[in-house]
């Protein structure tokens, strides 16, 4: 995290993607010291419990606490093993709702579910979208990816592009690329 305090005082915008999962009292007391830092975003796992948490560490803040409903990287039959018998998209759905109804300022999704989300939650919350893939790229270890254009077309606010980038033999014309692709839209 001394990266990240770095930042903040460089003035830069922080995206903390923690994805705290715990009991409350560590989520509320996390989320408090990520406040005080003074990050613009971090992510927490979107059980109500910790949803609940989250909220109270972040009130009178600027910090934009983000719900993961469901991670890109899972498809149904990792929900089947886990024991969850709804959808993938049944399940981001709830998860969302619960975001929107602790008072937390979005959600991480995939793009897939962006557009059924927007209808969900409306247009007041973040949607933040990881899984994002060029067209033709390797998906890699994600299971429901998008392009960047599709993501923004179907109601992303923010776009989450790692690998795509730093991996690519060159990192800055691949970012240009993407941000090309993005301008198009």
């Amino acid at each position: 995290m001394p990266l990240a305090a770095d930042l903040v005082r460089m003035g830069k915008k922080v995206f903390l993607d923690l994805k705290l999962n715990d009991i409350a009292n560590t989520v509320e007391k996390g989320i408090e010291a990520i406040a005080a830092m003074g990050v613009t975003m971090t992510t927490v796992h979107a059980y109500p419990q910790v949803l609940r948490a989250a909220a109270a560490g972040a009130r009178g803040s600027a910090l934009c606490v983000l719900g993961v409903t469901v991670m890109t990287s899972l498809g149904e039959d990792d929900l089947r093993e886990a024991g969850i018998e709804m959808s993938v998209e049944d399940l981001v759905a709830r998860r969302a709702q619960q975001t929107k109804d602790a008072g937390l300022g979005g959600i991480v999704a995939s793009a897939a579910e962006a557009g059924l989300l927007r209808k969900l939650i409306g247009d007041e919350m973040a949607v933040v979208t990881p899984g994002i893939r060029p067209a033709g790229s390797d998906s890699g270890d994600q299971k429901r990816v998008v392009t960047p254009a599709d993501a923004l077309r179907a109601g992303a606010s923010h776009l989450v592009v790692a690998r795509p980038i730093v991996a690519a033999p060159d990192p800055l014309a691949a970012a240009r690329a993407i941000l090309a692709e993005m301008r198009g839209v």
